[in-house]
């Protein structure tokens, strides 16, 4: 589903924004979809809180077309705070980006963490995507299961023409 949602929302050469450390395989997957990755370093110090939004600001330049999250996140454990979304919400929406989120930990929180999804932020409902996949919920590590989320129409078109691309190839 990931590569999809690259793949849909972004040309080749754009970028996106990614908290660090990430989850390995990203890298794969904006290298499949043409896209690059703009690293944004969260340490251990701050428990690994996205870093300050002047951060993720001063990293945007004419080509960056989306901050992706994963929340919580892999490999760190770390969930961002509702504070934090809408802050983050709000350089998005200023923007005209697109926040990807892989949600796909969200029901693994601990030491009394709560989980919040972009998907209740109403003002950057056309502007979030949410990943997810059955592999963590349902013990299933290895099936490549995924869904994903938006109330983007444009989003969901596009994903869908891909979709309908990679079931029903042309015969010989």
């Amino acid at each position: 589903a990931i590569s999809l949602v690259l793949t849909a929302c972004l040309d080749h050469g754009d970028e996106v924004i990614l908290p660090e450390p990430f989850y390995a395989n990203y890298l794969g997957f904006a290298h499949a979809a043409g896209v690059n990755i703009r690293p944004i370093t969260s340490t251990i110090h701050t428990g690994f809180s996205l870093p300050k939004i002047e951060a993720f600001e001063a990293l945007i330049t004419a080509k960056t077309k989306a901050i992706f999250l994963c929340n919580p996140n892999n490999p760190t454990g770390g969930i961002y705070s509702k504070e934090d979304l809408h802050q983050l919400a709000k350089l998005v929406k200023r923007h005209q980006l697109f926040l990807i989120v892989d949600e796909v930990y969200r029901e693994f929180c601990y030491d009394g963490e709560s989980f919040y999804s972009v998907l209740r932020m109403e003002e950057i409902e056309q502007h979030s995507i949410v990943i997810d996949s059955i592999s963590k919920r349902f013990s299933s590590c290895g099936a490549r299961i995924g869904t994903l989320a938006t109330k983007n129409k444009d989003v969901i078109a596009t994903v869908l023409k891909y979709a309908q691309l990679r079931l029903s190839p042309p015969s010989m």
